[in-house]
């Protein structure tokens, strides 16, 4: 049986370690393993992958790794991690993919001369520096250094390959006799001598095109087939009856503009509703191209539209067309990208497609009469849509007999289909790492929701989330009419919409939490957002406000955009005083003013978001600009008070779950006595006993009464009453 030790990882900070592919262990571990320094070791963390053990003069009980190894591995500095001797082979071949730069500067010779003596695996990152601790034989570490920098210039020590596959599979190193080449590409042995030769650039031809995948069946698009039936149509009336558009007063030219949430699936729709009409499909990546230097950029351009004219039945497109065309300061390069386009447009037998996931961010000149004069929108995913997306994602998968799919779809709001093929991919790891070897591999239910609980949504991917850290309404104590008023007020619309369509009413748009500081307001929306499963968008008030003149306005219409995109969601706005003070008595030019006019407008507009609650939080209600009290945005008002003796206690007993309480402390009697002490008080003031045990004794084991008496002299309550019977006068006013 092979050795393995659990240790904890750890990552290195030697510079002289960093992206070399190696771990350190203490000597007594490499003893108990049975290896010497510079053999390969396995590594198991949420994967596996393998690197080479060298000795350290640190802890025995942890193992220090460089950062690309520790990623490898799925790690976090302080995880643990399985250490287990390696079975090695030498490479016959390792196929590598990288950014388009490596591709273009790199030649094969010169990325196995960087690789040489490395131990690599299937799907690992691996760096270019040069493992010259102790260095393999064949390997010319300087010349290596000195070949990569001149290809990359000073970014060389920062770029990371992947390991696409190698021959045999498993743990291999990388010899001078291994064959070393680009997925699609070159190979040492082959054309070594030329790099991978990028699209459009002077002087360099492009890698070989991967196979297309075929183009799903229209009926296959789940939840945007009835989109892409529209889209067969247009085309067929453009490619196949031009004469009747004419006759009936049109044009036979089609443009469009498919818009709609990153990863829910637009050019797969566009590749399926070409196929459908036995169109050719001719692809422009936008992001691409507007990375170019723009005389090979408007080069690559007319390449590609050039290409898709000298068709007959072509479907042109255009990726990511923002890119391309931005609408904020766009470039001359764009005026070049219309001609072009409006002249594709134009030739019979063609048509354009672009798609978008921010068509507010696209050139309105795109949307003349003779580019695009049409727009195809494509919905988030509803929770019906996501389990037949993972339906048909995990059919050829062997499911355990209790995986429910709909109650995996109900913790995924907010998934695109993109989300959904990592989650099938996670689960796969997971389930992996589970089998033994034993029986035929399964994935299971426990597979499935873990692996939804570590992808993070693309919708999600540029905001900041609430962390709820596990806690539910359940969990916080007392508080029962205002956790009751959360409920209906967020929860039920997101949860029962069908309740509120059935008595034809519409769902709250908005919450407005108040009461004084310390009272659990933040800690409550925390727990909403944990009990509903819902994704949330947590956003200071001060955090949208920007000097720059309609910056302020963006960021609210992009935070709303995130979260339509995210649906359904919580849009949690803290100190929303601040961000929507009463109009007409600030000093900053107007900025606060319009930037209430821009939130009222998302709240109340002439678009109403669906499936998107905004939650409020503030301690001075009394700030805020009346108009977005008013029914149809922050129309629910709660007021969470200053806990009272039995909340008190209830505090204490969470803040002090963990913390060891002599007999004679009696936390009912504490909270009883504290009067005037908010929740954070309270946990204060337990905080503070516990200080007070350790200046007495950095060896002490419990809290006394004593040590709670001593804190409650150091920490005084923070409540003002003044304030208290100002919010109580202001709860009753609106109650009344």
């Amino acid at each position: 049986m092979v050795p393995s030790i659990t240790l904890v990882a750890r990552l290195a900070a030697s510079a002289a370690d960093a992206r070399r592919g190696v771990v350190r262990l203490h000597p007594e571990v490499i003893d108990a393993l049975g290896l010497r320094s510079w053999d390969a070791v396995t590594l198991t963390g949420a994967r596996v992958t393998t690197a080479i053990v060298a000795p350290a003069a640190g802890p025995a009980g942890q193992a220090t790794l460089d950062d690309v190894t520790l990623s490898n591995a799925g790690l976090s500095d302080g995880a643990p991690v399985v250490v287990a001797p390696a079975s090695v082979e030498p490479a016959r071949r390792v196929t590598l993919t990288g950014s388009r730069l490596a591709r273009a500067a790199l030649t094969a010779e010169t990325v196995r001369l960087a690789l040489v003596g490395k131990v690599v695996t299937g799907g690992d990152a691996v760096s270019l520096l040069p493992q010259d601790i102790v260095p393999a034989p064949g390997l010319d570490a300087q010349a290596a250094r000195q070949r990569v920098a001149g290809a990359l210039g000073s970014a060389w020590t920062t770029e990371l390959l992947t390991v696409a596959s190698v021959e045999p599979t498993g743990a291999v190193a990388v010899r001078p006799s291994t064959v070393v080449g680009w997925e699609g590409g070159p190979a040492t042995g082959g054309d070594a001598s030329a790099p991978a030769r990028v699209p459009g650039a002077p002087g360099r031809s492009a890698p070989p095109s991967p196979p297309a995948e075929p183009a799903l069946p229209v009926e296959e698009l789940v939840g945007n087939t009835e989109a892409a039936r529209k889209l067969v149509e247009w085309l067929e009336l453009t490619f196949d009856r031009p004469e009747l558009l004419t006759r009936l007063g049109g044009a036979a030219r089609l443009g469009v503009l498919l818009a709609g949430p990153e990863g829910v699936g637009k050019l797969t729709l566009a590749r399926s509703a070409a196929a459908a009409v036995g169109a050719t499909t001719v692809e422009l990546a936008a992001p691409g191209v507007a990375a170019l230097e723009a005389a090979t950029a408007s080069q690559r351009v007319h390449e590609i539209i050039g290409k898709a004219r000298a068709g007959s039945r072509t479907v042109l497109v255009v990726t990511d067309v923002e890119a391309l065309l931005p609408a904020a300061s766009p470039p001359p390069l764009a005026t070049v990208v219309l001609d072009a386009l409006r002249a594709a447009v134009a030739t019979p037998g063609l048509a354009l497609v672009a798609t978008t996931s921010a068509p507010e961010s696209v050139d309105p000149r795109l949307r003349a009469p003779d580019i695009v004069d049409r727009e195809l929108g494509l919905a988030l995913p509803d929770l019906r849509t996501r389990a037949e997306l993972l339906r048909r994602l995990l059919a050829a998968v062997p499911l355990a007999d209790e995986v429910d799919l709909k109650a995996v779809a109900e913790r995924a709001p907010g998934f695109v289909a993109a989300d959904l093929v990592a989650v099938r991919r996670e689960a796969a790891v997971q389930a992996a790492l589970r089998h033994a070897g034993d029986g035929e591999p399964r994935i299971c239910q426990q597979d499935l929701l873990d692996a939804v609980g570590s992808i993070r949504p693309i919708s999600m991917s540029s905001s900041d989330t609430l962390q709820t850290g596990g806690i539910t309404l359940d969990q916080v104590g007392d508080m029962v009419e205002v956790k009751q008023a959360l409920t209906e007020s967020v929860l039920w619309p997101l949860q029962y919409p069908d309740s509120f369509a059935r008595l034809g009413v519409a769902a709250p748009r908005g919450v407005l939490v108040y009461g004084p500081p310390g009272c659990g307001k933040t800690f409550l929306l925390r727990a909403l957002a944990g009990t509903g499963q819902m994704n949330v968008f947590a956003v200071k008030g001060a955090e949208l406000l920007d000097k720059y003149v309609g910056e302020s306005e963006r960021a609210v219409r992009e935070l709303f955009r995130k979260a339509a995109d995210a649906a359904p969601a919580l849009v949690f706005l803290d100190e929303v005083d601040a961000l929507a003070p009463r109009r007409g008595q600030s000093a900053d030019s107007g900025v606060a003013d319009r930037v209430v006019a821009a939130l009222l407008t998302e709240l109340d507009g002439a678009e109403p978001r669906r499936d998107v609650i905004v939650v409020g939080a503030t301690n001075r209600p009394e700030l805020i600009d009346p108009a977005l009290l008013r029914p149809g945005r922050l129309e629910r008002l709660v007021y969470v008070p200053p806990p009272d003796a039995a909340a008190r206690a209830e505090i204490l007993r969470a803040a002090g779950r963990h913390t060891p309480l002599a007999p004679d402390v009696d936390l009912d009697a504490l909270g009883a006595e504290l009067d005037g002490y908010s929740a954070a008080d309270c946990a204060a003031v337990l905080r503070e006993a516990a200080l007070t045990a350790m200046r007495e004794s950095l060896e002490a084991a419990e809290v006394t009464a004593a040590h709670i008496a001593a804190a409650r002299a150091a920490v005084p309550p923070s409540l003002d009453p003044l304030q208290l019977a100002e919010l109580q006068a202001y709860a009753d006013r609106r109650t009344s």
